[in-house]
Formats: structure tokens, sequence, C-alpha cells
């Protein structure tokens, strides 16, 4: 007989809120993207006291909503970007070293068909370049591929007017782990991470004063810092961003092996199609909006151009809108987008800025760069703080969560009720969001069943019908009363409808 699953357990996040309101900081790092979550985790790992605050849960914005790559991004090759391509390319080998049960090497074949601006010839130039600027290889070197080696590669291509193509290696990743590992790293290092607070800041005596509001307890309190940071990402600027929207359909209707690339024929933009399990995500739009990130969705004009642009280049899917089971989008954390440009051209690298009060502001980045962005950022604090700048050293120490998997297991052996699946097929188990409240700082229905467990993302009713029975495992183990319980069902619903709601316009 298995020991009765108890009733209350030790919960990270709450031992962290309990620090939080009794020590003081060397630095106090706001946002809870990529950028803030790796800044943490380096300001930590040199020594530093640190916070990281963030106002709803790490990697729920845009660091959570990505094409799920971690790339040498080679379509900056077009706009000239080398340094960048060069940049993106050590940091993915970095992070598949430090990470692999995180960032893992995805084959790419990029067909090329007769008027494409884009000639065999040309992308087996790009291609080349893409190898030489990388100063270690995920994989191998590239291939150039015969129109027949394409399609043996990815028989779901249309063949009429394929010309060849060529084969590549980057790697896919799980954005909103790889987000929660940097946190939990950080926390390793003796920094303290909270999620669902928010914080307002001012200069005060020889620091910094930030105002604390708790999200779950809606207790009010202050604490203080040498330096703060402020890794907002587009909560920076209520100027105009890039919304970047994918789709998500069942991978049976498209029929990849693989990831393919490919230039839409609708205004010649670099897109993917993308393996993710047992679907097959396709993205990206790049659209200019004045939309929130709170608010930011994808929209049926950019699930048409997504179902368009795909079926330009398969033979037999004829995907249709009934097709998509899940579409969301992010806004990318640019540097600038001047007045009339397109967005596509815009810099993807990042600028640091300190303000007139002390304040260091970082903007733009992305996801594959954000060891080498907190990195220049810790300097910078070291800086501030008028200490001797000392060595990273995050490109060397691996990023947590290999065990996951058998602590998964330990739970279900001990407690074989919670090795359930809790819905029709739905891959989530009580023992996941147990493991996920206890060690992952899981506070909200949202944080266990969009990011903990992107059950949200694969499901046509986004795990709506999970709610209640997932509310019902972790009640005990978060204190929920009844009520309390009612109020996460609810709010779980809240998020959905503005996180996967498709906006008419």
């Amino acid at each position: 007989m298995s020991a009765p699953l108890p009733t209350s357990v030790h919960v990270s996040a709450l031992t962290h809120r309990a620090r939080l309101a009794r020590e003081s900081f060397d630095v106090v790092v706001i946002g809870g993207g990529i950028n803030g979550c790796g800044i943490a985790r380096d300001a930590a790992m040199r020594g530093l006291s640190v916070a990281l605050i963030e106002q709803d849960d790490f990697g729920s914005g845009t660091s959570g909503r990505t094409s799920r790559l971690v790339h040498g991004g080679l379509r900056y090759l077009e706009h000239g970007r080398l340094g960048l391509v060069r940049e993106s390319r050590r940091e993915r080998a970095t992070l598949m070293r430090i990470a692999p049960h995180l960032v893992e090497p995805l084959r790419f074949t990029w067909p090329v068909y007769g008027g494409s601006r884009v000639s065999t010839r040309r992308l087996g130039a790009g291609l080349t370049l893409y190898d030489l600027l990388s100063l270690s290889r995920p994989g191998r070197w590239h291939e150039r591929l015969s129109s027949g080696e394409v399609l043996a590669r990815e028989p779901a291509l249309k063949h009429t007017g394929l010309s060849g193509g060529g084969a590549y290696f980057d790697s896919s990743t799980d954005d909103s782990r790889l987000t929660l590992a940097n946190a939990l790293s950080a926390a390793y290092w003796n920094a303290v991470v909270v999620n669902h607070m928010r914080a307002e800041t001012r200069r005060g005596g020889a620091g910094h004063e930030a105002w604390l509001t708790d999200g779950i307890t809606g207790e009010r309190f202050s604490i203080a810092a040498r330096v703060v940071v402020r890794a907002l990402g587009p909560w920076t600027s209520a100027a105009e961003h890039s919304k970047g929207s994918h789709i998500a359909v069942d991978r049976s209707r498209v029929g990849n092996r693989d990831a393919i690339a490919l230039l839409s024929p609708l205004d010649g933009r670099v897109m993917f199609i993308l393996p993710s399990g047992s679907q097959t995500i396709i993205g990206t739009t790049e659209v200019l909006t004045r939309a929130g990130p709170d608010q930011v969705r994808a929209s049926e004009s950019e699930v048409a151009y997504l179902i368009e642009s795909a079926n330009a280049y398969l033979a037999d899917a004829r995907l249709r809108r009934s097709d998509v089971i899940s579409a969301w989008a992010g806004l990318r954390p640019l540097v600038a987008v001047p007045a009339g440009a397109n967005p596509s051209t815009a810099s993807r690298e990042h600028l640091i800025e300190r303000g007139a009060d002390g304040t260091i502001t970082i903007t733009g980045g992305k996801l594959t760069t954000y060891r080498a962005v907190a990195e220049e950022v810790v300097d910078a604090v070291q800086v501030a703080l008028e200490m001797r700048k000392t060595r990273s050293r995050t490109a060397a120490e691996a990023l947590p969560g290999a065990d996951r998997s058998s602590v998964i297991e330990e739970i279900i052996r001990a407690h074989p009720q919670t090795g359930i699946d809790l819905g029709a097929n739905s891959g989530v188990r009580a023992a996941d969001l147990i493991y996920s409240v206890r060690h992952e700082h899981a506070l909200t229905l949202s944080d266990l069943l969009i990011r903990r467990t992107l059950a949200a993302f694969r499901a046509r009713d986004h795990a709506v019908s999970l709610a209640s029975p997932a509310a019902d495992v972790v009640a005990p183990l978060l204190g929920w009363t009844a009520e309390m319980k009612e109020t996460a069902i609810a709010n779980y619903a809240r998020d959905i409808a503005r996180v996967f709601t498709i906006d008419p316009a």
C-alpha cells in the first residue's frame, strides 16, 4: 500500500517570500523573463546578494511565447548582422553544453523552388558562411541537397518546381523551462527569486527602495537595494513593438519529419515549420502593434497568413482554420523600430543604459543570446557598485532540471495515484503538478498548465477542462480553501482568454 499523499509540503516559493521581507540586497532585478532570470543567476554566481522580482510568473511574457528555438539567426545574414550571428552561434553551443536537457539539436531542411529570391547557389553560400561563423557545431556541417534528397528528408513538401535545397542544424528548446531554469539556478546560488510580486522603485539615501505588492496575498512592504536592474522586455516602453504570432496544428496534418525553413510567398519573410511532439508549430509573423504586453494576441489575419504560407509548400496538407489547435503571440523587445521601417529589419541586438538615478535598464536581445547579455549587465552592476569586476561563471555551470523526470517518478512510486492522467490523454499527471509546486515556484493554475506543462498550448480547450482536477491536486499544497479554488479556476479561464483568444481584427 502506498503512503498517503501529504496535505502540506515545503514550498520553495513561500520560503523565498519570507526571505524577501527580511533581507537587503546588492541588486534587485525587476523582470522575470529570460534576461532578468539570466542576470539574477550571473549576479548570484559572482557572490552578490540578489533579489529577482517578477510581477506575473517567470517566462509568462515574451520569453514563454517564442518559436522555441535557440538558433544562430541564419536570416540575420541577409541584413549583414554578422556579429549577432557569430554571438548567437557561440551562445547556442554554450547552452547545448550547460543545458542538454533543455536545448537539443534540430535539423532544418530549406527547400528551394524555381523563382525564389534565394537560389540554391545563394542558399549554399549563406549556409557556408553560417558554418564559418560558428566556433563549434551542434551536429555537423550543412549539406547541399538535390530535389530528390530534399523530398527524401521531407516527403510532405511539394514536388513541382523544386530545384534543390539545403540542410543545417540549429536547436530547439522549451522557452518557459529555459527561463525557469535560470531563476532556479539563481536561487541555488542564494538569490531570492519571487514571482507574482509587483515592484515600484525609487531612489533613497545611499541606494534604492523597492515597494512590493504580493499578488498572492496582497501584502505590501519595501526592500532596500544598492542597485536596481530593470529587465522589463516590452514593458520598458509604450512605444510600437514588433509582434510575432504562431499557430500549432496536429503534426499528422503537416507530415514534417524535422524542421522546415521557408520563404513566405506572401511577403518573402523567413518562416519555420517546427516539430513539437505530436504537434507542428508554424511561425512567425512580424507586424507592428501598439497592443500592450498584457493584451497582445494572434489575429485572424496572422493565422490566415501562416496557414496560406505553409500550404504553399505542402503537397497534400491543405490546412484550414479548423486545424488550428492554439495560436499565441509575443512582443519582441526590440531596441527601436524606426517610423515606417520594416520590423523584419529591426535590430535584435541589445542596449544597456544607466539612468540618472543609477538604475540600469536592459532593452532588446533575444532568447539565444540572453546569457551573454546578462554577463554584460552584471559587469555594469559591479561598476555601479564600485566593485572589482569578476569573471562570469555562467558558461561553465550546468543549468538545473536534468533530474526532473526522475524526481517525478519517485513521487509516483511513493504515491501511485499521482501517475494517472488528469484528463483524456492530456499528458498531465498529479505528480507533475506536485513537483512544480514543491520545486518550481508554481503558485497558480496558469503557472502549472500554461508554462510548467505546456498543456494549454496542446489542447483545443487550452486545458480548461483540467483546471478543476488540477486545483484539487494543488489546493492542499498551497493552502487553498474551496473559495480560493474557485477563484483560481476563474483566474485561469481569464488568463486563457487573454493569451489564446484570437483577435478578430
